[in-house]
């Protein structure tokens, strides 16, 4: 497990992570986000222990993250970090020894890994030579190799196709199942949905949202009302705790302030024909955040 509890970093004047604190239980996917700038770069490095100088504490399964303990960690970083001139095979060989790993068994895993992720044919190839989203698959392979206790993940998916998308989203969900840690950081929030089960959202270095992904989404107050059929747009959007009214291709989506608002609207729904879907959802967390960030962002 690894706990982070009231971590505080400051850069003379600036205090970039402010009282922060989380728990990541071995086999679980936590979300941690923020804007550019909230300071999820600078907590990546202190739980890598390449920054030490902070006050607070974090450890790893009870202990404190040295050159000790970075090996059980992986980190794929949003930036793309590959020696290009090297192949990928040396590439990933280098990675495994920093790790501790022997040379056989570096080989073998990485020939698992690159058939899994279709690209066996490249493991004698120059990383340059490869694509983006082929880059992307080795950046992950490298941060994965030594079968790390901890994993994090910042925009994994980055410059990956949709059907990669679905290759890592297995590979990330096998090793939570093998009792692997991972925070999981990332802009698109439908992703973060795919995954995590709590999550953090900083700004400007402190939280200003935590907790268990379904709870934040069931304690939201403004709700979703979905509706498939013909409607009068403008009478609605007059109705009493209505936010907005969206059109999708085949559908509206009725913003309202809370749960109390819903049978009213039910009732005005009820008079117009050929409605054929009436459902009432949580927002999605893209909307939570927006709405969050936004309230404590000056």
């Amino acid at each position: 497990m690894l706990k982070v509890e009231h971590v505080t970093k400051k850069y003379d004047d600036l205090v970039a992570v402010n009282d922060l604190s989380f728990e990541v239980a071995d086999g679980e996917i936590f979300g941690l986000l923020g804007l550019n700038g909230a300071g999820k770069t600078t907590t990546f490095r202190m739980i890598m222990g390449l920054i030490d100088d902070y006050t607070g504490k974090i450890t790893l399964d009870g202990s404190k993250i040295d050159y000790n303990v970075t090996d059980k960690i992986g980190f794929l970083t949003e930036e793309r970090s590959l020696l290009t001139k090297m192949t990928v095979l040396e590439q990933i060989t280098f990675y495994g020894i920093l790790k501790g790993m022997k040379k056989e068994d570096i080989e073998k895993k990485l020939d698992y890994y690159l058939q899994r992720f279709g690209i066996s044919e490249y493991k004698n190839k120059k990383i340059k030579e490869l694509s983006k989203g082929n880059q992307q698959k080795i950046q992950f392979i490298s941060s994965i190799i030594h079968a790390p206790k901890l994993l994090i993940l910042d925009e994994p998916f980055s410059g990956l196709d949709p059907l990669n998308v679905e290759i890592f989203k297995k590979e990330i969900l096998d090793l939570k199942a093998k009792g692997t840690s991972i925070i999981f950081s990332s802009h698109r929030m439908e992703h973060v949905e795919l995954f995590c089960e709590k999550l953090v959202v900083l700004v400007k270095g402190k939280s200003v949202l935590e907790g268990r992904l379904k709870d934040i989404k069931k304690n939201y107050k403004k709700k979703n009302i979905i509706i498939a059929g013909d409607i009068d747009v403008e009478e609605l959007k007059k109705a009493k705790g209505v936010v907005s009214i969206v059109k999708q291709e085949d559908y509206y989506v009725i913003k309202i302030e809370d749960n109390s608002y819903v049978s009213p609207i039910f009732k005005k729904i009820s008079k117009y024909d050929n409605i054929t879907k009436f459902a009432v959802e949580d927002a999605s967390l893209n909307e939570i955040f927006v709405s969050i960030v936004g309230d404590n962002y000056e």
